[in-house]
C-alpha cells in the first residue's frame, strides 16, 4: 500500500555475514541446511502484516520448521530495497501491490515462479497470475477495491453511485485520492471510463472533478482513515480493507460497492531473483495459495480470494471487495503498464487542474 499503519521490525540482515566464517570449514550441504533455517519475506505493516504472519508464515513454519523473518515496509520501499540488493538479495520473497509489481519486474528483481515448484498456482484465478515473456513473475494473494465509504451516523441514505459525491449535502466533506496515492491515477481513469469519456481524453473528467467540493485529497490510506475517523470527511473513496478495519474498531463507517462498480487491484507475491533459498521461497508462495490461507486472509483483511473455489461466511462475503454474490469478474482491473506509462502526464494534469496551493 502507499501508506499503512506504521510497524517496526528488526530484520536479520546480517544473517549471511554470520555464516561467513563457517563457509571455509563446513561442507556445502551443511551450509545449505544452515541457510535454509530462515526465510526473509517482505510484507506490509499493521493489520496486513499480522494477517500475513498468521495466515501464511505460521502455517509455513509449522509445516517446514523454517523461521520466517519479516521485512516490513510499503511496496515502494520494498522495491527500493530489492534494487539496492540486486545480485545479492537478503529478501527471498516479497509482497508488493499491483503497479509496483510491474515496476519490479521491469527492474529485473523478480524471478520466475515455476508452476512445478508451486503446484497451487494451478488453483489461482487466471486474472491473478502475472506473466512476462511467458514466465510467471507474480501471483495475486487477494483483491481489494476502492469503493464508496461513508459515516453511517451523518449520512442517513447510503451513497449508491460515484455521482452521489456531488450531492449538495456532502459539500466540503468529501475525500478522494490524489495521484500521490497508489489508487489516485487509476481512480481518475476509472471515473473517465464509467462516465463514457474517450480513453485518450481526460479533459471532461478533470472538469467534473474541479466541481467536487472536497475536504481533502488524501495522499495515503492512513490519511483517508484519519479523515473518516475525525469526521473531516463523511463520504468519499477509500480502500475496502481500510474502511472495514475502521468499522471493525466500532467506528460508524460503511462501505458500498456503487452501481458503476469499483476499481481494484491485488496484493501480490514475488520470488526474488537470485535468492539462494529459491526452493524454500517457492514453498512459501505455495503455502500462500492454499484455500486455507485464502480463507484466512478473507476473514482477517476481507481480501477477495484469488484462489478458486473458496467460500466464506455471509458476514465476511458482504465485506469482500466485490460485495455479496460478486467475484473478480465484477472488478475493474486496469493494465498497470498503461497506468505507469501515463502516470506522469496524468499527475501533471492533476497538479494544473486540481492541486491546492
Amino acid at each position: 500500500m502507499t501508506s499503512l499503519r506504521a510497524a517496526t521490525c528488526c530484520a536479520a540482515l546480517m544473517a549471511g555475514a554470520a555464516f561467513a566464517p563457517i563457509a571455509a570449514t563446513q561442507p556445502a550441504a551443511a551450509q545449505s541446511a544452515a541457510a535454509s533455517t530462515s526465510l526473509t519475506v517482505a510484507w506490509y505493516g499493521g493489520n496486513w502484516g499480522e494477517a500475513f504472519r498468521s495466515c501464511v508464515a505460521e502455517p509455513f513454519t509449522k509445516a517446514t520448521g523454517i523461521k520466517v523473518v519479516p521485512e516490513i515496509g510499503t511496496s515502494t520501499v520494498t522495491l527500493a530495497k530489492l534494487q539496492q540488493q540486486k545480485g545479492a538479495p537478503t529478501i527471498d520473497v516479497a509482497w508488493m501491490d499491483g503497479g509496483i509489481s510491474e515496476l519490479a519486474q521491469a527492474a529485473g528483481v523478480t524471478g520466475a515462479i515455476d508452476p512445478q515448484a508451486v503446484p497451487n498456482l494451478a488453483k489461482v484465478s487466471p486474472e491473478a497470475v502475472y506473466k512476462a515473456d511467458g514466465a510467471v513473475f507474480a501471483v495475486g494473494t487477494g483483491y481489494y477495491s476502492l469503493g464508496l465509504t461513508y459515516n453511517t451516523q451523518k449520512v442517513k441514505t447510503p451513497p449508491a453511485s460515484w455521482n452521489d459525491l456531488w450531492n449538495p449535502e456532502f459539500a466540503g466533506a468529501v475525500t478522494i485520492p490524489s495521484p500521490a496515492n497508489s489508487s489516485g491515477v487509476p481512480f481518475i481513469l476509472f471515473l473517465n471510463k464509467i462516465w463514457g469519456n474517450p480513453a485518450n481524453d481526460l479533459s471532461k473528467t478533470f472538469a467534473k472533478l474541479k466541481t467536487l467540493d472536497t475536504a481533502l485529497y488524501f495522499d495515503s490510506s492512513g490519511a483517508a482513515s484519519n479523515a473518516y475517523q475525525s469526521g473531516e470527511a463523511i463520504v468519499g473513496a477509500h480502500f475496502s480493507v481500510g474502511a472495514w478495519d475502521l468499522a471493525d474498531k466500532g467506528l460508524p463507517i460503511g462501505f458500498v460497492v456503487p452501481k458503476e462498480g469499483v476499481w481494484a487491484t491485488d496484493a501480490r507475491l514475488h520470488l526474488v531473483k537470485g535468492t539462494p533459498r529459491a526452493a524454500e521461497a517457492a514453498r512459501f508462495i505455495d503455502t500462500a495459495l492454499t484455500p486455507q490461507a485464502a480463507t484466512c486472509l478473507a476473514e482477517k483483511l476481507y481480501l477477495g480470494p484469488s484462489v478458486q473455489g473458496v467460500s466464506v461466511a455471509p458476514d465476511i462475503e458482504r465485506k469482500l471487495p466485490w460485495g455479496v454474490g460478486g467475484s473478480v469478474k465484477n472488478l475493474q482491473l486496469f493494465n498497470w503498464a498503461d497506468i505507469n506509462r501515463d502516470r506522469g502526464a496524468i499527475t501533471d494534469a492533476w497538479n494544473r487542474e486540481l492541486a491546492r496551493q
